[in-house]
């Protein structure tokens, strides 16, 4: 191939990535709910200003899908008179505030360590290993909730305790993928012209490691929001006048009989956000393996059958 045809390929590539994304319509839909969350969160509390602290005790326990108090009321009110819509848009930024940078931490700690161990083997993937073993000894649940009851229970300290606890599952995938690449003929073709460690694992292991890494990170993120949920819900994470979906589903408990929107719609959102990660992240498991792409140019009905077949 030639330098001419290097940008042809680079388009035809991301066509066919935004063909096979349009053919999956689970796929598309969870792209579009998780743009809507993400652009929520960004620009949600600008737009919004004190709508979601700012009370009416004429309003309590407004039920929702009505719009006698206006727009920010279609979802009901809390039992301060608060507008429950905007308080989810605002307590959406909480959340992937603390999902986010967990996950992205815990992924580039986890992978340089696993790519650098499983490409030295010797004594440094026998250290990475350990010291992963050790940390996965004990339940990320369980030791976010012992360390924040030790310490004040913050988004900084949440974000950190669930970081930690969750780089080994990254360090064990990438170890054993570049273990299994530093045998690999182009990585010994690196080696013999005298290409440095670090050099060869950026070029040659990196590239082929993330499309695994990234499905893993995309399932993770599921796990540390309803991990963060549930300490907020706990009464040990997000902690008030900050405001998160799994506070809001501990805040709506007491009331749940007589206003039962409070806790429903936080949680609904926690359900609705989770899954469609899910999704996306069975998607690109097949969009970026080579050998499973074909599955996703079928019909789904066709799709379904060759999966169930035996």
């Amino acid at each position: 191939m030639s330098l001419v045809d290097v940008p042809a390929a680079a388009t035809i590539r991301r066509t066919t990535w935004w063909r096979l994304l349009l053919r999956d319509r689970f796929a598309c839909l969870a792209v579009v709910i998780l743009l809507v969350v993400a652009t929520s969160a960004l620009v949600g509390p600008m737009l919004l200003g004190d709508l979601a602290v700012k009370q009416n005790l004429r309003a309590i326990n407004r039920p929702p899908f009505s719009l006698d108090d206006g727009w920010a009321f279609v979802l009901g009110s809390d039992s301060l008179g608060r507008s429950l819509l905007a308080r989810l848009i605002v307590a959406s930024g909480t959340t992937l505030s603390v999902a986010v940078p967990a996950v992205v931490i815990s992924l580039v700690v986890g992978s340089v360590c696993g790519m650098w161990a499983g490409y030295h083997r010797g004594w440094r993937e026998n250290l990475a290993m350990r010291i992963a073993d050790v940390i996965l000894s004990f339940p990320s649940l369980l030791l976010a909730v012992v360390v924040l009851y030790v310490f004040s229970p913050s988004a900084g300290n949440i974000i950190l305790v669930l970081a930690i606890a969750r780089i080994p599952i990254y360090l064990r995938a990438a170890r054993a993928e570049s273990a299994e690449l530093q045998s690999r003929l182009f990585v010994d073709a690196a080696r013999t012209f005298g290409t440095k460690s670090w050099a060869i694992i950026g070029r040659h292991v990196a590239p082929t490691v993330l499309p695994t890494l990234f499905t893993v990170a995309t399932l993770d993120f599921c796990f540390v929001m309803l991990t963060e949920s549930s300490l907020s819900f706990l009464g040990i994470g997000i902690q008030p006048p900050d405001m998160s979906w799994g506070l809001m589903v501990a805040q709506g408990r007491q009331v749940l009989q007589s206003a039962w929107w409070i806790a429903v719609f936080p949680g609904l959102a926690i359900v609705v956000t989770t899954v469609s990660a899910t999704v996306l992240a069975s998607w690109a498991r097949l969009a970026m393996d080579p050998g499973q792409r074909w599955r996703l140019t079928l019909p789904r009905s066709r799709r379904t059958s060759k999966e169930v077949k035996p």
